[in-house]
């Protein structure tokens, strides 16, 4: 049930990583939870929309794999009312429908990504481990802070600034830019930031991308001068205001 790593993620202290796991199928969730806990991860699970906001308050999961169709409120309102304790919690939805509205609506209410039912466990772990490593929950890192500009962004403690003013970011968020910012002036495309901060093919759609693009400049280029630029065909650029 690995992703063939030949170490078992631990969090930074060396605990182990906590996962909520929320789905209404007891089946389901009895094999999620037998696959994560053979990775050596703690596993809560929940049942309901309201379940799952109590333990997200109680256990502070350090990943959430969460169903979009649940038996009082879906997925999507889940995610707003955990964001609201915990918006930097990495989360995965599992999904029935496979419509580009469905998978946009999902990761704009908070998730940073989704498998689509039926799905195969070793795949569902390895995307687990993948977001959990950009999260930075997984291992310490480096004292690096990197600067761009008028923009700052800490490595260690995840603290990311514009001109002193503080900018809150998911944990895909936070891999995007600093891609980014480790290649200033340089012109990424679509496909190398797939690649870089998804890690896999995310089923042909570039258009993730764009999304994400566009929640950054929310919040680090929105009432200032931009640094996020689109070169039309070409893909995204970040450069210091002048």
């Amino acid at each position: 049930m690995t992703d063939n790593s030949p170490t078992k993620l631990t969090r930074a202290d060396g605990s182990p990583i906590r996962v909520l796991a929320v789905d209404d199928e007891a089946s389901l969730t009895e094999l999620l939870s037998m696959a994560m806990r053979y990775e050596g991860w703690k596993v809560t699970t929940a049942d309901s929309g309201i379940k799952a906001v109590r333990a997200a308050k109680e256990v502070k999961p350090d990943a959430i794999v969460l169903d979009m169709m649940l038996p009082d409120f879906d997925g999507l309102e889940v995610m707003r009312r955990i964001r609201m304790d915990q918006p930097e919690v990495p989360a995965i939805f599992l999904t029935a429908k496979d419509s580009v509205t469905d998978r946009i609506a999902g990761l704009t209410a908070g998730g940073d990504d989704y498998v689509t039912k039926p799905f195969s466990l070793e795949e569902l772990i390895a995307r687990l481990r993948g977001l959990l490593r950009r999260s930075g929950a997984t291992e310490p890192r480096s004292d690096s802070t990197l600067v761009v500009g008028d923009l700052t962004l800490d490595e260690d403690s995840h603290e990311v600034a514009r001109a002193g003013e503080e900018i809150n970011l998911t944990a895909t968020e936070f891999e995007l830019l600093r891609y980014l910012m480790r290649n200033p002036r340089r012109v990424l495309s679509k496909a190398q930031i797939l690649d870089r901060v998804w890690n896999y093919d995310f089923g042909g759609q570039a258009n993730v991308v764009e999304l994400y693009i566009s929640y950054l400049r929310k919040k680090v280029d929105r009432g200032r001068q931009p640094m996020i630029h689109t070169m039309r065909g070409a893909g995204y650029v970040l450069r210091p205001a002048n």
